[in-house]
């Protein structure tokens, strides 16, 4: 036996607190008698003795009342297993396509390899469903799906010459992340990651707050630097996607791509209020792998399949057998039902046990008996007969 909310078992104290107010009751009934007269006279006036049934209706109440809060204590028996499915996890990827991607400090290029290994990403996750974000000054999205191949595709075929809107909008990207979650109607079943994966620092909005707000919804947000303090040079790619020179100022100066001490601080903030992680690129590594890993052993581990230990309800037992005992209350009177009978009084009997009318008909029926006679008790005497004032015609 085992109980789903036992802290109800408690108000089993409340039946005990109904037992003693009727037991209190019950005495001061009895001084009250005492006061009135004597015990034995009042009982003497009463038709019925209540107390054996007040007695008894009392225990229907106080048992009815502790099976009640049994019952929302909400028993369970009979052990048993069911399977529980693995937990789907929805993944955004929101990928920088700012040109200082193009900067080759990762092999062959930030851009090149961040978008391989979100592709391998995809294809590792099985049974998760992906959505993904392009952003530089605006952000360009792809609503969740489970068609990984659809994603991969999404990313590979975008760059960041492509993008209308140069710049780093952080802050939009993220949004528009959390949106995509948001309008997907199964997505709040799901554990909800998105996966921001940039070089650059957001000058403009505040990603900060768009992600602590991701993180009171329940998604998590890691993050992947590119990219550190060390300046890099940014190539120029042209339409054949090849190198045709280097990027240069108004004055022709190399330009050059570096994350500022507040632009990391920036996105360490960021991947702690999403209750992420924040993944630094390694010389030839950007670092997605690392996120890959973990979400591979999350889905292995505590959001994989497992059989889970369950128990059958059986509350209602008790509540019946609570509401069974008050309707038996409720019909149990205080007196005993009586029957009340008219009775037909009997007859005055005369002298000699005989009642009026039997003396009439016997009688009638002696030996000598003439019509017209009646009884000695009144009315004509039988011929010739005697009476207390002596034989007819005598003085």
């Amino acid at each position: 036996m085992n109980f789903a909310s036992p802290y109800f078992l408690l108000g089993t104290l409340v039946a005990v607190l109904v037992g003693a107010l009727l037991v209190w009751g019950g005495l001061g009934a009895a001084r009250t008698v005492k006061r009135f007269g004597d015990p034995d006279r009042v009982r003497a006036l009463t038709t019925a003795d209540g107390s054996k049934r007040r007695a008894w209706k009392g225990v229907l109440l106080v048992v009815a009342t502790a099976l009640a809060f049994v019952a929302a204590a909400r028993p369970q028996y009979g052990k048993g297993t069911r399977l529980v499915p693995a937990t789907n996890v929805d993944v955004v990827i929101v990928l920088d396509y700012s040109k200082s991607m193009y900067a080759r400090d990762v092999e062959p290029s930030r851009i090149f390899r961040a978008k391989v290994e979100c592709a391998r990403l995809v294809k590792d996750l099985e049974g998760a469903r992906f959505g993904a974000v392009a952003f530089a000054g605006e952000p360009m999205g792809f609503p969740l799906t489970a068609d990984g191949s659809a994603i991969a595709q999404f990313l590979r075929q975008l760059e960041p010459n492509d993008m209308p809107v140069g710049g780093t909008a952080i802050g939009r990207a993220l949004e528009m992340a959390r949106d995509l979650l948001h309008r997907d109607p199964k997505s709040g079943e799901h554990k909800r990651v998105i996966l921001l994966v940039t070089d650059g620092e957001d000058l403009e909005g505040d990603p900060v707050a768009t992600a602590r707000g991701a993180g009171a919804d329940g998604t998590t947000v890691h993050v992947v630097q590119i990219g550190g303090r060390t300046p890099e040079r940014i190539p120029e790619i042209d339409k054949d996607g090849k190198i045709a020179g280097w990027r240069t100022d108004r004055s022709g100066k190399p330009l050059t791509t570096e994350l500022s001490a507040d632009g990391e601080a920036q996105l360490a903030a960021v991947a702690q209020a999403g209750n992420g992680t924040l993944v630094r690129a390694a010389k030839g590594s950007t670092g997605i792998d690392t996120i890959a890993a973990e979400l591979r052993r999350q889905m292995k581990s505590e959001l994989a399949e497992r059989v889970e230990t369950v128990y059958a309800d059986v509350y209602f037992y008790p509540l019946g057998l609570a509401i069974l005992l008050l309707v038996v209350e409720v019909f149990v009177g205080e007196a005993a039902a009586r029957r009340f009978t008219r009775k037909t009084p009997p007859l005055p009997k005369r002298p000699g046990g005989f009642t009026g009318a039997a003396a009439a008909i016997g009688a009638s029926k002696l030996p000598g008996s003439k019509r017209g006679a009646t009884s000695p008790a009144g009315g004509r005497a039988p011929r010739g007969a005697i009476t207390a004032g002596g034989p007819r015609g005598e003085a």
